[in-house]
């Protein structure tokens, strides 16, 4: 399996007032092309801090971070937004859509960034998006029309829109309830397996990292455990198990 994602004996190093705050202290680990990680940590643990250098918002005090092949470092800041734009998806825990605009439109959002692409193609690219988040039926609804569940999808639909080389999820069912929760798991699994896609997916949830096939656990800015998942859990199982509640 070939690396999409390199990390050597990455540091991250904050002066707040007089203190050095050491989040990251030489968090060393490999990501293969088309695996599904979860990433997971106390508060306080450099989660957060590792989130943001990975999704190329932050830059480390020292060590190696390359994707896809290019060193982060070598980059300038316009091109690491670039990089950002064309290489990462994201998705987050408050879904960050914008409140006025349909699913299509928000869809196409980070398409607009990128000069190549004309509109046809925007549209058209991010029909095949929300299509693939099976939402085909749900183009011309704003977020408030939408459930949690479904705005969830509009938002891992705008992250598979660039075509991303890896999807970088922040807590992305931390507003679901959990049958919400596995129908998004189940999803994530979906374009794992079938379209390969690579995912890193922070969570606080044990069993929501379950459903990956290796945990990375980290520990007061360290990688403490890093675990192939040998009894990896189907998403979609685990959802049919749920019990039936009924509405009133």
């Amino acid at each position: 399996m070939s690396k999409i994602l390199e990390i050597h004996d990455l540091k991250r190093e904050f002066k707040v007032g007089s203190e050095i705050v050491r989040a990251l202290k030489g968090v060393s680990f490999d990501v293969g092309t088309g695996e599904f990680i979860t990433i997971m940590g106390t508060s306080g643990s450099g989660k957060s801090t590792l989130l943001n250098v990975l999704g190329c918002l932050d830059k480390p005090s020292s060590g190696t971070y390359l994707l896809d092949g290019v060193d982060l470092k070598s980059l300038n800041r316009n091109q690491l937004a670039q990089f950002r734009n064309t290489k990462i998806g994201f998705v987050f825990q408050a879904y960050n859509l914008l409140p006025r605009t349909s699913a299509l439109e928000n869809v196409e959002l980070p398409l607009l960034y990128n000069p190549s692409i004309n509109t046809k193609e925007r549209r058209e690219r991010a029909i095949q998006a929300l299509e693939a988040v099976k939402l085909a039926d749900r183009f011309d609804h704003t977020p408030n029309q939408l459930s949690g569940g479904q705005q969830q999808r509009v938002a891992i639909a705008r992250a598979l829109v660039n075509e991303p080389v890896m999807i970088l999820a922040d807590e992305a069912t931390g507003n679901l309830d959990t049958r919400t929760s596995y129908e998004i798991m189940s999803l994530m699994q979906e374009l794992n397996q079938v379209q390969k896609k690579t995912i890193v997916f922070v969570t606080h949830e044990p069993d929501i990292a379950s459903f990956s096939s290796r945990t990375i656990m980290l520990r007061d800015g360290k990688v403490q455990k890093d675990t192939p998942n040998e009894n990896l859990q189907s998403a979609r199982e685990a959802l049919n198990s749920l019990p039936v509640t009924e509405d009133y």
